[in-house]
């Protein structure tokens, strides 16, 4: 393989070193031939961003004979030292607010749900307290992390209390009193000071590293390699910080992209231009030299998960011939929440069934909005994105969801999908022959009206700064063509390329199923669906089975359907008299009936 001179500098470098790899420069190739290049016998520790970088990264390792390489994640490392030695147990998803409000007897003060609010503050703060640098959970300013008034405006209230109850939580899980996270045991990894027996460590993805995984790094004797891009910061959400910017290296770069092409690299710089709004700003160079005229994935990326459900809907209803879809991430993770929460529970909510929903913290509330002001107060982004969808779409949302899961392929299927869609956080490091972007991103004009309208010392900057690296992250996964809306072109841009094609905002936007008076969909008779039953069910020995929160929503996008109950019965492998049963018990004829 022939080297660019970069690349060269970089494997034949000494020292500790910081590489700013612009996106789809081979800084993996280029990391990969830098290992390659050091003595047989060095110890070599690769530190991946996460578990699907990791076993992706071993087999390359692999295939160049590098047995040597070791190649983890910060959370693996920290498994092996913490979990097995002091034998926790692990909380695989987290705790959910009301998990944390029962195990803390939180008490509410008059106000509503205040202390689901509080167990929801706990819960963030802690893991912003797991994740920093720091040695005491009072030592974090977790006020700083909040943005939105109402949310400030009630941690500042209740501040006291949040952090007194974050270190009674920790306490617990340190004492093995209850299950831990793993934002937990990487912290009680940080605190032990390690010391890591590599002659060389590698670290991927450094603008979005976790402060307690970078001291950690940083406190090591070994050769440190940090590589990253600068503009693809898009997690610091998570309280991820630009170690980048962090560390005093000697800095190397990766300015070619082998991904795409000049038109695409020139639109990238052009997007990244929109930092001068928020301060000094240094432009970096793009070479495009990717030369990839085919057309086999097709992607549509959104930045956020209702803009993507909307796009989807919109795909699958305006166009008759619509493929097979795949949905990175899986199509489940966009109608629950990480923490259990379910759309289905939130329609229910709506329709005023509070008694039948499942999720303890939503069937606490009265109404919708009383679960818009929960949101608020929390800055809940994901119930907040479920809300969203259920005051659009309403009734409509099980029939809806069903035909995408219907079109739905699953992972080992992806490449026979027609079009794959995904939020920006969900295909990070990923690439595809075509992108469309979905028209939710930051645009310059908002970004000077942002500026006009707040005072300076009020923006955030660093969030602004966040929403234009997810724009450019979004662009640059694309190797052969972009089709990109117009409204997001930098002011006084304009473009004329064969690989970039502009899409004029739609000056109608259509409903994908007709709606009754009422606002609910009426379930029909569909003779045609295509099940097969003896694929589904071999055997139909179901009737004592426990009824599941899963069961239960594949009964609801069922009966939307407007199938029988003779199907029904022989679907679930039950009597005709327990799926009426439960049909009643869910109430689905008064909600869709």
């Amino acid at each position: 393989m022939e080297w660019t001179k970069e690349q060269l500098d970089i494997i034949q470098s000494s020292g500790d070193i910081k590489i700013n790899a612009v996106a789809g420069s081979g800084k993996t190739t280029t990391i990969i031939e830098y290992a390659k290049s050091r003595p047989e016998n060095s110890r070599i520790l690769y530190l991946a961003f996460n578990k699907s970088v990791k076993l992706e990264a071993m087999k390359k390792f692999r295939q160049k004979g590098l047995h040597n390489v070791h190649v983890e994640t910060a959370h693996s490392v920290a498994f092996k030292h913490i979990v097995g030695k002091n034998r926790y147990q692990i909380k695989a998803h987290g705790y959910q607010s009301y998990e944390i409000a029962e195990l803390l007897q939180l008490q509410g003060n008059g106000e509503k749900h205040t202390e689901y609010i509080i167990a929801h503050h706990i819960n963030k703060c802690v893991a912003c307290f797991c994740n920093s640098d720091q040695l005491r959970v009072q030592d974090v300013n977790y006020l700083d992390t909040i943005s939105d008034p109402k949310a400030k405006t009630f941690v500042t209230t209740f501040y006291h209390e949040i952090i007194k109850q974050s270190r009674l939580f920790l306490k617990k899980m340190d004492e093995g009193d209850i299950e831990i996270t793993h934002d937990f045991y990487l912290k009680k990894f940080q605190l032990s000071n390690p010391s890591l027996h590599y002659d060389y460590i590698l670290f991927d993805e450094g603008q979005d590293a976790s402060p307690a995984m970078l001291a950690v790094f940083l406190n090591q004797k070994a050769t440190k390699v940090i590589v990253g891009d600068t503009h693809q910061q898009i997690y610091g959400w998570r309280f991820a910080v630009n170690s980048l910017e962090k560390v005093d290296f000697k800095t190397l770069y990766l300015s070619t992209s082998f991904r795409f092409g000049e038109d695409i690299a020139q639109l990238a710089m052009d997007l990244l231009q929109f930092k001068k709004h928020l301060g000094p700003y240094e432009p970096i160079a793009i070479t495009g030299v990717g030369c990839n005229k085919e057309f086999n994935s097709k992607a549509v990326i959104a930045r956020t998960n209702l803009g993507l459900l909307l796009k989807a809907i919109e795909y699958i209803t305006e166009n008759k011939e619509a493929g097979a879809v795949y949905f990175e991430g899986n199509i489940h993770s966009y109608t629950y929440a990480d923490d259990g929460a379910s759309l289905y529970d939130v329609l229910k909510l709506f329709n005023k069934r509070t008694h039948s929903i499942k999720d303890k913290l939503i069937r606490s509330m009265k109404s919708l909005v009383e679960l818009e002001d929960y949101v608020k107060k929390t800055e809940d982004m994901q119930l907040g994105m479920m809300v969203e969808i259920v005051r659009k779409y309403k009734n409509r949302i099980p029939g809806l969801i069903q035909k995408l899961k219907d079109k739905h392929v699953e992972d080992h299927e992806k490449e026979q999908a027609a079009m794959i869609f995904s939020t920006v956080h969900r295909c990070k490091g990923m690439e595809y022959d075509q992108v469309q972007l979905v028209n939710d991103f930051i645009t310059e004009e908002k970004i000077k009206q942002a500026f006009e309208k707040y005072q300076e010392d009020t923006i955030d900057r660093a969030k602004l700064n966040e929403e234009i690296n997810l724009l450019y992250v979004a662009v640059t996964r694309s190797k052969s063509k972009l089709l990109f809306p117009e409204s997001l072109l930098p002011i006084n841009c304009s473009i004329t390329s064969e690989y970039i094609e502009l899409v004029k905002p739609a000056t109608e936007t259509k409903q994908p199923e007709g709606k009754e008076a009422d606002g609910k969909m009426q379930p029909k008779l569909n003779t045609e669906k295509a099940y097969d039953l003896d694929e589904i069910r071999k055997k139909h020995q179901e009737a004592f089975r426990p009824w599941t929160p899963e069961l239960d929503d594949e009964l609801t996008v069922l009966y939307c359907e407007g199938l029988s109950i003779k199907y029904l019965a022989k679907h679930f492998g039950r009597t005709h008299g327990a799926i009426r049963a439960r049909i009643v018990k869910l109430e689905l004829e008064e909600l869709y009936g």
